[in-house]
């Protein structure tokens, strides 16, 4: 089976187009930062402490789901610390659901908040918005240098953070 362009995209990039498309760009042009992250480890841990008897960190091919189950059908999970970028999330794992259906698996999405003890359901409705969001996210992926810098409410907090302001 050939994969076309848009099965090479990941799901962090599907994240990063919501929150900042610079940090996007970096990401996608391997200046990743995320190990120095401590809100990233904070996030890894979470991952490892909750959901122990669920197989974590299923990899098929670029997309990396954080865990899978089957309950007459297949559900995938995304463990997210708060709800902050919930908008982020919940495109992250709507291009999950994407990616597997252009596979032939049919499946469902949780999006899991395990210090809030919540849990939203996420179902794929429309491929074309999906399709739209991946050409947008191409666009800036080959883009010669990246995006111009906007000051968010969320920068101090980005492991971009130096990249872009200092």
């Amino acid at each position: 089976m050939m994969l076309n362009k848009e099965m090479l995209i990941r799901g962090t990039q599907v994240n990063y187009y919501f929150i900042c498309p610079r940090k996007l760009w970096f990401f996608s042009h391997n200046v990743q930062m995320e190990q120095e992250s401590e809100i990233v480890s904070i996030g890894k841990l979470l991952h490892q402490e909750h959901y122990q008897r669920s197989k974590k960190d299923v990899l098929i091919d670029s997309v990396s789901i954080d865990f899978v189950e089957r309950d007459g059908k297949i559900i995938i999970h995304e463990v997210k610390k708060s709800k902050k970028m919930e908008k982020a999330h919940f495109y992250q794992l709507l291009y999950y659901l994407y990616f597997l259906k252009k596979r032939g698996i049919e499946s469902e999405g949780v999006i899991n908040y395990p210090i809030m003890r919540k849990r939203e359901k996420v179902i794929l409705e429309d491929e074309r918005e999906i399709e739209e969001i991946i050409k947008e996210i191409e666009k800036i992926i080959e883009m010669p240098v990246p995006p111009e810098k906007k000051r968010k409410n969320i920068c101090r907090k980005c492991s971009y953070f130096e990249l872009c302001w200092i």
